[in-house]
């Protein structure tokens, strides 16, 4: 942001319209339990009417979390964490959060994710007094991205249209947002992959992966997403490759529970044909995502990305207690975890 002019712009904006601004910088790519703690101590001393977070999902998490702290000095990070069960923000700023990537969506989302490093273990933040008060999503901010992190958070995206579309809490008017996500981001990702700077794959991302989020932050997501959570926290894979690597094998799981959506789900990505049975239309969506997943250039196996099945009863312990796991639309045990993780090493 700061590399390519848009931080220096959004500064200027605000000090044009008498704001004054402070900076803080430098947050990482899983944003820390101890980060989320300085940034709070920042805002602290600078007292802001309005909190403007600017970047990837990674510091609009943080600046959430710090949002949090700073509206009560006296909370912990445990506290923080338990779900849906935040005080009232607002007593001292507002939000507004400006998305530089078309995969999180967490500008429209009531969700963050921080990262306690000492434990080893990513929490997800979950409230609808985290979700922003204002969104802006500029599609020409992600025409920087990189073709990995264009696909990375595409496919984090298709995650959240898919797992939203299938998960317990899913209803008629989230259906609606998540089909329409899940063909958009089957049609426009791999034009965006090819080429970050073509408009109309930029522009389809930015508006797809919008959509998805503000349906999965209403209804919720499943075990893909409680599964990928400790591969990041433990092995540092990004956030979008490890919900990717899983969702093939995950919808399969889980289509006995949701063949109807399933059947959805092939018509968005085109793959429907007339006379199917609901199983071979299961089928033909899982392996469309399967392909999808190979074109945009995500690894097909755990190993890819250095995972051992040593690792697997650590990474299961995780999942099973993520606060996503228990969305998912077919009942799953940590035995379930663990064959899922060994079936894709």
């Amino acid at each position: 942001m700061k590399r390519f002019g848009f931080l220096d712009r959004a500064v200027d904006y605000l000090k044009e319209a008498g704001m004054e601004v402070q900076l803080f910088e430098g947050i990482e790519s899983d944003p820390s339990v101890e980060t989320v703690m300085r940034g709070a101590k920042a805002m602290e001393e600078f007292q802001p009417d309005w909190i403007v977070a600017m970047g990837g999902g990674s510091p609009i998490d943080a600046a959430k979390a710090m949002w949090i702290k700073y509206e009560y000095p006296d909370i912990t990070f445990e506290e923080m964490c338990k779900v849906f069960g935040m005080p009232k923000l607002r007593r001292k700023a507002h939000f507004c959060a400006i998305s530089s990537t078309s995969g999180t969506a967490t500008e429209v989302t009531a969700f963050a994710v921080i990262t306690d490093y000492e434990k080893g273990i990513k929490y997800p933040l979950a409230d609808f007094e985290i979700t922003p008060d204002v969104a802006i999503v500029d599609p020409d901010l992600a025409e920087t991205m990189p073709q990995k992190l264009v696909a990375h958070t595409g496919m984090d995206a298709m995650t959240h249209a898919i797992e939203g579309l299938i998960t317990k809490g899913a209803w008629e008017l989230s259906d609606m947002f998540e089909i329409k996500a899940i063909n958009m981001i089957h049609r426009y990702l791999p034009v965006a992959v090819e080429d970050p700077t073509n408009p109309e794959g930029r522009n389809g991302m930015a508006v797809a992966q919008y959509v998805a989020g503000m349906a999965f932050s209403n209804v919720g997501l499943g075990v893909d997403h409680g599964m990928a959570h400790p591969m990041s926290a433990l092995h540092d894979v990004p956030h979008g490759v490890a919900c990717a690597i899983l969702l093939p094998t995950v919808m399969r799981f889980n289509a006995p529970a949701a063949l109807d959506k399933y059947v959805d789900i092939a018509k968005a990505l085109d793959v429907y044909t007339p006379g199917m049975t609901k199983e071979e239309a299961a089928d033909a969506a899982c392996t469309e995502i399967e392909n999808l997943s190979r074109r945009v250039g995500i690894p097909a196996h755990l190993s890819d990305l250095g995972i051992t099945e040593a690792d697997i009863d650590a990474l299961a312990d995780q999942a099973i207690a993520d606060v996503c796991t228990p969305g998912n639309p077919r009942e799953v045990t940590r035995d379930d975890i663990v064959a899922l993780y060994k079936s894709i090493l």
